[in-house]
Protein backbone atom coordinates (compact mmCIF):
# COMPACT_ATOMS: atom_id res chain seq x y z
CA UNK A 1 0.00 0.00 0.00
CA UNK A 2 2.89 2.13 0.50
CA UNK A 3 4.85 1.21 -2.56
CA UNK A 4 3.00 2.06 -5.18
CA UNK A 5 2.55 5.09 -3.96
CA UNK A 6 6.15 5.91 -3.20
CA UNK A 7 6.95 5.17 -6.92
CA UNK A 8 4.50 7.82 -8.38
CA UNK A 9 5.59 10.53 -5.73
CA UNK A 10 9.55 9.62 -6.48
CA UNK A 11 9.17 9.52 -10.18
CA UNK A 12 6.89 12.89 -10.40
CA UNK A 13 9.38 14.32 -7.57
CA UNK A 14 12.28 14.04 -9.90
CA UNK A 15 10.70 15.28 -13.02
CA UNK A 16 9.72 18.58 -11.09
CA UNK A 17 13.14 20.06 -11.50
CA UNK A 18 12.87 19.10 -14.94
CA UNK A 19 9.51 20.72 -15.57
CA UNK A 20 10.34 24.14 -12.87
CA UNK A 21 14.10 24.57 -14.00
CA UNK A 22 16.30 22.68 -16.40
CA UNK A 23 13.59 21.90 -19.65
CA UNK A 24 11.43 24.69 -18.41
CA UNK A 25 10.73 27.05 -21.45
CA UNK A 26 12.02 30.75 -21.72
CA UNK A 27 9.74 33.91 -22.51
CA UNK A 28 11.10 36.74 -24.08
CA UNK A 29 8.96 39.33 -21.63
CA UNK A 30 7.73 38.24 -18.27
CA UNK A 31 6.30 41.74 -18.01
CA UNK A 32 4.34 44.45 -19.56
CA UNK A 33 5.43 47.92 -19.44
CA UNK A 34 2.02 49.75 -19.65
CA UNK A 35 1.35 52.95 -21.55
CA UNK A 36 0.80 56.34 -18.98
CA UNK A 37 -1.84 58.46 -19.91
CA UNK A 38 0.03 61.01 -22.04
CA UNK A 39 1.49 58.25 -24.12
CA UNK A 40 -2.53 56.99 -24.95
CA UNK A 41 -3.54 60.74 -24.92
CA UNK A 42 -7.50 60.11 -24.62
CA UNK A 43 -9.50 63.18 -26.52
CA UNK A 44 -12.88 61.75 -25.41
CA UNK A 45 -13.79 60.89 -21.57
CA UNK A 46 -14.94 57.57 -20.28
CA UNK A 47 -18.41 59.45 -19.24
CA UNK A 48 -18.50 60.90 -22.80
CA UNK A 49 -18.08 57.14 -24.12
CA UNK A 50 -20.53 55.93 -21.94
CA UNK A 51 -23.12 58.55 -23.17
CA UNK A 52 -22.46 57.73 -27.20
CA UNK A 53 -23.35 54.16 -26.52
CA UNK A 54 -25.91 54.82 -23.90
CA UNK A 55 -24.27 52.82 -21.07
CA UNK A 56 -26.44 53.73 -17.93
CA UNK A 57 -23.48 51.18 -15.51
CA UNK A 58 -20.64 49.48 -15.40
CA UNK A 59 -18.14 47.75 -13.42
CA UNK A 60 -15.07 49.44 -13.77
CA UNK A 61 -13.19 50.18 -16.89
CA UNK A 62 -9.29 50.95 -17.89
CA UNK A 63 -7.04 52.56 -20.33
CA UNK A 64 -5.30 50.50 -22.85
CA UNK A 65 -3.20 50.70 -26.02
CA UNK A 66 -1.77 48.03 -28.45
CA UNK A 67 -1.64 47.96 -31.80
CA UNK A 68 -4.81 48.58 -32.73
CA UNK A 69 -5.18 51.48 -31.06
CA UNK A 70 -5.95 52.90 -27.82
CA UNK A 71 -9.20 52.41 -26.18
CA UNK A 72 -11.40 52.51 -23.23
CA UNK A 73 -11.49 48.71 -21.61
CA UNK A 74 -14.91 48.93 -20.08
CA UNK A 75 -16.09 46.20 -17.86
CA UNK A 76 -20.01 46.21 -18.45
CA UNK A 77 -23.15 44.88 -15.70
CA UNK A 78 -22.73 41.74 -17.10
CA UNK A 79 -18.74 41.39 -16.60
CA UNK A 80 -17.87 41.25 -20.37
CA UNK A 81 -15.39 43.59 -21.42
CA UNK A 82 -15.53 46.34 -24.27
CA UNK A 83 -13.82 48.36 -26.42
CA UNK A 84 -14.20 51.91 -27.03
CA UNK A 85 -12.11 53.85 -29.20
CA UNK A 86 -10.59 56.71 -26.86
CA UNK A 87 -10.79 59.18 -30.34
CA UNK A 88 -14.05 58.31 -32.00
CA UNK A 89 -16.11 56.08 -29.17
CA UNK A 90 -16.34 53.56 -31.83
CA UNK A 91 -16.32 49.59 -30.54
CA UNK A 92 -13.27 47.69 -31.45
CA UNK A 93 -15.18 43.86 -32.51
CA UNK A 94 -13.77 41.05 -30.22
CA UNK A 95 -11.92 43.30 -28.61
CA UNK A 96 -11.15 41.27 -25.34
CA UNK A 97 -9.79 38.76 -27.97
CA UNK A 98 -7.67 40.85 -30.09
CA UNK A 99 -5.76 42.76 -26.87
CA UNK A 100 -6.06 38.93 -25.30
CA UNK A 101 -3.50 37.69 -28.96
CA UNK A 102 -1.36 41.57 -29.00
CA UNK A 103 -1.07 40.62 -25.28
CA UNK A 104 0.81 36.65 -26.32
CA UNK A 105 2.49 38.31 -29.09
CA UNK A 106 4.29 40.53 -26.51
CA UNK A 107 4.98 38.25 -24.07
CA UNK A 108 6.36 35.89 -26.74
CA UNK A 109 8.19 38.44 -28.99
CA UNK A 110 6.26 36.28 -31.94
CA UNK A 111 4.59 38.50 -34.67
CA UNK A 112 4.98 35.75 -37.27
CA UNK A 113 3.35 32.34 -35.83
CA UNK A 114 -0.40 31.89 -36.73
CA UNK A 115 -2.66 31.61 -34.05
CA UNK A 116 -3.88 28.29 -33.93
CA UNK A 117 -6.52 28.63 -31.27
CA UNK A 118 -7.89 31.30 -28.83
CA UNK A 119 -10.04 30.54 -25.85
CA UNK A 120 -11.35 32.41 -22.70
CA UNK A 121 -10.67 29.93 -19.63
CA UNK A 122 -12.62 30.63 -16.50
CA UNK A 123 -11.35 27.25 -14.49
CA UNK A 124 -7.97 25.79 -14.03
CA UNK A 125 -7.46 22.29 -15.66
CA UNK A 126 -4.07 20.44 -16.28
CA UNK A 127 -2.27 22.89 -18.40
CA UNK A 128 -3.08 25.66 -16.33
CA UNK A 129 -3.02 24.57 -12.66
CA UNK A 130 -4.44 26.49 -9.11
CA UNK A 131 -1.06 27.97 -8.49
CA UNK A 132 -1.12 30.01 -11.55
CA UNK A 133 -4.12 32.02 -9.27
CA UNK A 134 -5.28 34.26 -12.02
CA UNK A 135 -9.13 33.74 -13.32
CA UNK A 136 -10.32 34.73 -16.03
CA UNK A 137 -7.77 34.28 -18.77
CA UNK A 138 -7.31 33.75 -22.53
CA UNK A 139 -5.62 31.05 -23.75
CA UNK A 140 -3.50 31.50 -26.84
CA UNK A 141 -1.89 28.67 -28.60
CA UNK A 142 0.35 29.69 -31.39
CA UNK A 143 0.94 27.06 -34.29
CA UNK A 144 4.55 26.43 -33.77
CA UNK A 145 6.46 23.16 -33.46
CA UNK A 146 6.80 23.93 -29.53
CA UNK A 147 3.38 24.04 -29.14
CA UNK A 148 3.50 27.12 -26.99
CA UNK A 149 0.27 28.12 -25.08
CA UNK A 150 0.22 31.85 -23.19
CA UNK A 151 -2.68 32.67 -20.96
CA UNK A 152 -2.81 36.17 -20.06
CA UNK A 153 -5.04 38.17 -18.13
CA UNK A 154 -6.49 40.89 -20.42
CA UNK A 155 -7.78 43.13 -16.94
CA UNK A 156 -4.37 43.71 -15.57
CA UNK A 157 -2.20 43.20 -18.94
CA UNK A 158 -0.38 40.39 -17.07
CA UNK A 159 0.78 36.96 -17.76
CA UNK A 160 -0.58 33.76 -16.05
CA UNK A 161 1.81 30.95 -17.79
CA UNK A 162 3.24 29.75 -20.88
CA UNK A 163 3.58 26.33 -21.64
CA UNK A 164 5.23 24.45 -24.41
CA UNK A 165 4.68 20.66 -25.44
CA UNK A 166 7.56 19.58 -23.04
CA UNK A 167 6.20 21.47 -19.84
CA UNK A 168 2.77 20.15 -20.66
CA UNK A 169 3.90 16.45 -20.32
CA UNK A 170 5.49 17.18 -17.07
CA UNK A 171 2.35 19.13 -15.61
CA UNK A 172 0.01 16.15 -16.65
CA UNK A 173 2.76 13.76 -15.18
CA UNK A 174 2.83 15.70 -11.91
CA UNK A 175 -0.64 16.50 -11.74
CA UNK A 176 -1.66 12.94 -11.87
CA UNK A 177 1.59 10.95 -10.29
CA UNK A 178 1.96 13.40 -7.15
CA UNK A 179 -1.24 15.36 -6.09
CA UNK A 180 -3.46 12.81 -7.61
CA UNK A 181 -5.78 14.99 -9.35
CA UNK A 182 -7.68 11.98 -10.98
CA UNK A 183 -9.29 11.26 -7.38
CA UNK A 184 -10.59 14.96 -7.54
CA UNK A 185 -12.36 13.79 -10.75
CA UNK A 186 -13.46 11.13 -9.09
CA UNK A 187 -15.14 11.91 -5.95
CA UNK A 188 -13.92 15.76 -5.22
CA UNK A 189 -11.04 17.97 -3.78
CA UNK A 190 -12.04 16.34 -0.25
CA UNK A 191 -11.33 13.19 -1.05
CA UNK A 192 -8.02 13.39 -2.95
CA UNK A 193 -7.09 14.86 0.33
CA UNK A 194 -8.24 12.35 2.92
CA UNK A 195 -7.04 9.39 0.42
CA UNK A 196 -3.68 11.16 0.23
CA UNK A 197 -3.62 11.48 4.46
CA UNK A 198 -4.24 8.07 4.82
CA UNK A 199 -1.77 6.90 2.37
CA UNK A 200 0.78 9.18 3.67
CA UNK A 201 0.43 7.67 7.15
CA UNK A 202 0.88 4.10 6.01
CA UNK A 203 4.01 5.57 4.66
CA UNK A 204 5.23 6.56 7.48
CA UNK A 205 4.16 3.67 9.53
CA UNK A 206 5.79 1.22 6.61
CA UNK A 207 8.82 3.76 7.03
CA UNK A 208 8.55 3.44 11.35
CA UNK A 209 8.61 -0.27 10.76
CA UNK A 210 11.55 -0.56 8.85
CA UNK A 211 13.17 1.77 11.28
CA UNK A 212 12.15 -0.77 14.51
CA UNK A 213 12.72 -3.62 12.24
CA UNK A 214 16.45 -2.75 10.98
CA UNK A 215 17.59 -0.26 13.57
CA UNK A 216 16.22 -1.03 16.99
CA UNK A 217 16.63 -5.07 16.43
CA UNK A 218 19.41 -4.63 14.41
CA UNK A 219 21.45 -7.40 17.32
CA UNK A 220 19.01 -10.10 15.98
CA UNK A 221 19.56 -9.58 12.56
CA UNK A 222 23.33 -9.64 12.93
CA UNK A 223 23.03 -12.54 14.88
CA UNK A 224 21.93 -14.62 12.70
CA UNK A 225 24.48 -13.14 9.67
CA UNK A 226 26.80 -14.50 12.21
CA UNK A 227 25.39 -17.91 12.59
CA UNK A 228 25.12 -18.39 8.50
CA UNK A 229 28.53 -17.51 8.48
CA UNK A 230 29.61 -19.72 11.20
CA UNK A 231 27.72 -22.70 9.32
CA UNK A 232 29.38 -21.51 6.05
CA UNK A 233 25.75 -21.43 5.00
CA UNK A 234 25.61 -19.16 1.70
CA UNK A 235 23.91 -15.91 2.47
CA UNK A 236 21.11 -15.25 -0.54
CA UNK A 237 19.70 -12.13 1.43
CA UNK A 238 21.99 -9.52 0.11
CA UNK A 239 19.14 -7.64 -1.01
CA UNK A 240 17.40 -7.53 2.40
CA UNK A 241 20.96 -6.02 3.60
CA UNK A 242 21.39 -3.52 0.66
CA UNK A 243 17.52 -2.34 1.71
CA UNK A 244 18.15 -2.37 5.51
CA UNK A 245 21.55 -0.11 4.85
CA UNK A 246 20.15 2.14 2.55
CA UNK A 247 17.04 2.39 4.11
CA UNK A 248 18.78 3.64 7.33
CA UNK A 249 20.75 6.17 5.28
CA UNK A 250 17.62 7.44 3.84
CA UNK A 251 14.83 7.32 6.62
CA UNK A 252 15.48 11.23 7.80
CA UNK A 253 14.84 11.94 4.09
CA UNK A 254 11.68 9.86 4.07
CA UNK A 255 10.97 11.54 7.50
CA UNK A 256 11.29 14.96 5.80
CA UNK A 257 9.31 14.23 3.14
CA UNK A 258 6.64 12.57 4.66
CA UNK A 259 6.15 14.85 7.55
CA UNK A 260 5.79 18.10 5.53
CA UNK A 261 3.57 16.11 3.11
CA UNK A 262 1.41 15.24 5.61
CA UNK A 263 1.37 18.44 6.84
CA UNK A 264 0.69 20.45 4.10
CA UNK A 265 -2.42 18.03 3.28
CA UNK A 266 -3.51 18.69 6.82
CA UNK A 267 -3.72 22.43 6.08
CA UNK A 268 -5.03 22.51 2.98
CA UNK A 269 -7.84 20.37 4.86
CA UNK A 270 -8.13 22.65 7.50
CA UNK A 271 -8.75 25.32 5.01
CA UNK A 272 -10.78 23.58 2.97
CA UNK A 273 -13.81 25.49 2.56
CA UNK A 274 -16.32 27.02 -0.47
CA UNK A 275 -14.38 30.14 -1.36
CA UNK A 276 -16.17 33.33 -1.00
CA UNK A 277 -17.28 34.97 -4.37
CA UNK A 278 -15.00 37.54 -5.68
CA UNK A 279 -15.91 41.06 -4.67
CA UNK A 280 -18.07 43.05 -7.34
CA UNK A 281 -19.30 46.29 -8.00
CA UNK A 282 -21.75 48.11 -10.12
CA UNK A 283 -21.31 51.94 -10.52
CA UNK A 284 -24.12 54.25 -11.98
CA UNK A 285 -22.99 56.63 -14.71
CA UNK A 286 -24.90 59.25 -12.87
CA UNK A 287 -21.79 58.92 -10.23
CA UNK A 288 -19.38 60.26 -12.01
CA UNK A 289 -19.85 63.78 -12.03
CA UNK A 290 -15.63 64.57 -12.47
CA UNK A 291 -14.62 64.04 -15.96
CA UNK A 292 -11.62 60.84 -16.17
CA UNK A 293 -9.89 63.64 -18.04
CA UNK A 294 -9.50 66.24 -15.10
CA UNK A 295 -8.06 64.20 -12.55
CA UNK A 296 -5.89 66.58 -10.25
CA UNK A 297 -2.92 64.47 -11.39
CA UNK A 298 -0.60 64.79 -14.26
CA UNK A 299 -0.87 62.35 -17.49
CA UNK A 300 2.60 61.60 -17.35
CA UNK A 301 2.49 60.27 -13.88
CA UNK A 302 -0.80 57.87 -14.47
CA UNK A 303 -0.37 54.40 -15.22
CA UNK A 304 -3.58 52.99 -14.85
CA UNK A 305 -7.11 54.42 -13.90
CA UNK A 306 -9.77 52.33 -12.45
CA UNK A 307 -12.90 52.50 -10.37
CA UNK A 308 -13.26 51.85 -6.49
CA UNK A 309 -16.55 52.15 -4.31
CA UNK A 310 -16.82 51.82 -0.64
CA UNK A 311 -19.39 53.12 1.75
CA UNK A 312 -21.67 54.35 -0.50
CA UNK A 313 -18.99 56.71 -2.57
CA UNK A 314 -17.48 55.74 -5.76
CA UNK A 315 -13.55 57.13 -6.27
CA UNK A 316 -11.15 57.21 -9.12
CA UNK A 317 -8.75 54.94 -8.48
CA UNK A 318 -5.31 55.56 -10.11
CA UNK A 319 -1.97 53.84 -10.17
CA UNK A 320 0.77 55.88 -10.50
CA UNK A 321 3.95 55.51 -12.22
CA UNK A 322 5.65 55.10 -8.93
CA UNK A 323 3.37 52.33 -7.85
CA UNK A 324 1.28 54.06 -5.51
CA UNK A 325 -2.60 53.87 -5.55
CA UNK A 326 -4.87 56.85 -5.04
CA UNK A 327 -8.49 57.73 -4.54
CA UNK A 328 -9.96 60.87 -6.12
CA UNK A 329 -13.35 61.25 -5.49
CA UNK A 330 -15.66 61.30 -8.76
CA UNK A 331 -18.17 63.70 -7.23
CA UNK A 332 -16.00 66.36 -5.43
CA UNK A 333 -12.52 65.66 -6.84
CA UNK A 334 -11.18 65.36 -3.53
CA UNK A 335 -8.81 62.65 -2.89
CA UNK A 336 -9.40 59.91 0.04
CA UNK A 337 -6.64 60.07 2.57
CA UNK A 338 -4.87 57.08 3.01
CA UNK A 339 -7.35 55.55 0.37
CA UNK A 340 -5.54 52.17 -0.32
CA UNK A 341 -5.81 51.20 2.97
CA UNK A 342 -9.25 52.44 3.57
CA UNK A 343 -10.44 50.36 0.49
CA UNK A 344 -7.65 47.09 1.89
CA UNK A 345 -9.95 47.10 4.92
CA UNK A 346 -13.02 47.23 3.38
CA UNK A 347 -12.17 44.54 0.96
CA UNK A 348 -10.64 42.39 3.20
CA UNK A 349 -13.85 42.66 5.91
CA UNK A 350 -15.57 41.86 2.77
CA UNK A 351 -13.41 38.19 2.31
CA UNK A 352 -13.84 37.65 6.12
CA UNK A 353 -17.59 37.81 6.48
CA UNK A 354 -18.42 37.43 2.34
CA UNK A 355 -20.23 40.24 2.43
CA UNK A 356 -19.89 43.76 2.42
CA UNK A 357 -18.98 45.53 5.86
CA UNK A 358 -20.45 49.36 5.71
CA UNK A 359 -22.84 51.78 7.88
CA UNK A 360 -21.92 52.81 11.59
CA UNK A 361 -20.14 50.02 12.33
CA UNK A 362 -17.25 50.30 10.60
CA UNK A 363 -15.38 47.33 11.46
CA UNK A 364 -12.75 46.83 8.92
CA UNK A 365 -10.92 50.12 10.47
CA UNK A 366 -9.46 48.29 12.90
CA UNK A 367 -7.06 46.18 11.29
CA UNK A 368 -3.43 47.46 10.38
CA UNK A 369 -2.32 47.77 6.78
CA UNK A 370 1.23 47.44 5.11
CA UNK A 371 2.08 48.32 1.74
CA UNK A 372 3.69 44.94 -0.03
CA UNK A 373 5.71 45.76 -3.33
CA UNK A 374 7.53 43.01 -3.59
CA UNK A 375 7.72 39.27 -2.68
CA UNK A 376 8.40 37.96 0.82
CA UNK A 377 8.71 34.59 2.86
CA UNK A 378 5.18 35.30 4.29
CA UNK A 379 3.68 36.57 0.52
CA UNK A 380 5.71 34.34 -1.91
CA UNK A 381 6.03 35.06 -5.57
CA UNK A 382 3.77 31.55 -5.69
CA UNK A 383 0.78 34.20 -5.28
CA UNK A 384 1.78 36.41 -8.59
CA UNK A 385 -0.09 39.58 -7.46
CA UNK A 386 1.73 42.65 -6.92
CA UNK A 387 1.33 44.92 -5.22
CA UNK A 388 -0.87 44.53 -2.29
CA UNK A 389 -1.76 45.73 0.97
CA UNK A 390 -1.15 43.15 3.94
CA UNK A 391 -4.29 43.98 6.04
CA UNK A 392 -3.15 42.54 9.94
CA UNK A 393 -5.87 41.50 12.41
CA UNK A 394 -4.81 40.54 16.28
CA UNK A 395 -6.66 37.34 15.97
CA UNK A 396 -7.42 36.45 12.32
CA UNK A 397 -3.66 36.34 10.21
CA UNK A 398 -2.81 38.28 7.66
CA UNK A 399 -5.02 39.15 4.59
CA UNK A 400 -3.20 40.12 1.60
CA UNK A 401 -5.45 42.41 -1.12
CA UNK A 402 -4.93 43.08 -4.16
CA UNK A 403 -6.63 46.62 -4.43
CA UNK A 404 -6.56 47.38 -8.34
CA UNK A 405 -8.52 43.78 -8.99
CA UNK A 406 -10.64 44.00 -5.73
CA UNK A 407 -9.28 40.18 -5.30
CA UNK A 408 -8.05 38.71 -2.20
CA UNK A 409 -4.65 37.34 -2.82
CA UNK A 410 -4.12 35.20 -0.02
CA UNK A 411 -4.54 35.18 4.07
CA UNK A 412 -1.77 33.77 5.90
CA UNK A 413 -2.15 32.75 9.32
CA UNK A 414 0.59 31.44 12.29
CA UNK A 415 0.27 27.86 11.42
CA UNK A 416 -0.31 28.60 7.43
CA UNK A 417 3.54 30.14 7.93
CA UNK A 418 4.78 27.47 9.83
CA UNK A 419 3.53 25.19 6.87
CA UNK A 420 4.71 27.29 4.25
CA UNK A 421 8.51 27.20 5.99
CA UNK A 422 7.95 23.43 6.68
CA UNK A 423 7.75 22.64 3.15
CA UNK A 424 10.13 24.55 1.31
CA UNK A 425 12.40 23.54 3.65
CA UNK A 426 11.59 19.82 4.59
CA UNK A 427 9.77 19.06 0.84
CA UNK A 428 11.48 21.79 -1.66
CA UNK A 429 15.08 21.61 0.13
CA UNK A 430 14.85 25.20 0.22
CA UNK A 431 17.51 24.80 2.96
CA UNK A 432 20.14 24.08 0.29
CA UNK A 433 19.48 27.16 -1.35
CA UNK A 434 22.51 28.25 -0.19
CA UNK A 435 24.17 26.49 -3.17
CA UNK A 436 22.61 27.36 -5.62
CA UNK A 437 19.03 26.62 -7.73
CA UNK A 438 20.79 23.52 -9.77
CA UNK A 439 22.74 22.07 -7.00
CA UNK A 440 19.54 22.17 -4.77
CA UNK A 441 17.53 20.43 -7.66
CA UNK A 442 20.27 17.78 -7.98
CA UNK A 443 20.29 16.82 -4.41
CA UNK A 444 16.38 16.69 -4.14
CA UNK A 445 16.37 14.57 -7.39
CA UNK A 446 19.00 12.02 -5.58
CA UNK A 447 17.33 11.92 -2.87
CA UNK A 448 13.72 10.95 -4.67
CA UNK A 449 16.20 8.49 -6.08
CA UNK A 450 17.55 7.46 -2.93
CA UNK A 451 13.94 6.63 -1.17
CA UNK A 452 12.65 4.71 -5.07
CA UNK A 453 15.53 2.28 -4.89
CA UNK A 454 14.75 1.67 -1.43
CA UNK A 455 11.55 1.36 -2.09
CA UNK A 456 12.68 -1.22 -4.96
CA UNK A 457 14.91 -3.18 -2.83
CA UNK A 458 11.91 -3.51 -0.28
CA UNK A 459 9.96 -4.86 -3.16
CA UNK A 460 12.37 -7.08 -4.20
CA UNK A 461 12.99 -8.92 -0.59
CA UNK A 462 9.16 -8.70 -0.23
CA UNK A 463 8.94 -10.89 -3.42
CA UNK A 464 11.99 -13.39 -2.75
CA UNK A 465 10.34 -13.84 0.67
CA UNK A 466 7.30 -15.32 -0.85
Amino acid sequence: MALIPIIGWTISGLSHPLMSNWLRPAIPKEAFIAATQDKIAPTLSVQQVMAMHKIAGLRNFSLVKFSKGAYYQILDKDSVYNYYSVADGSLLRNGDKEYAEYLARYFTQDSISEVKNMTLQTSFDSHYQPINRLLPVWKVTFDRPDGMDVYVETAQSRMGTFNNNTRKFFLVLFEQLHTWQFLAAIGGEYLRIIVLLVVVSIMFLSMLSGLTAYGLLWKKFKEVTEKKKNKRTEDKRFIHRYHRQLGLIMSALMLTFTVSGAFHLYITLHNYTDKSSAFQQLINVQDLKLSSLQLPLADSNILKVGLAKLDGKTYYQVLTSKKDVRYIDTQSGLELADGDAVFARFLAAYYKNAEPVSGPQKVYTLADVTPVKQFTNDYGFINKRLPVQQVKYANDGDWYIETTSAKLATKVTGIDRAEGLTFIFLHKFFWMTWAGKDIRDVVSMLAALGILVVSLLGLTAFVKNK
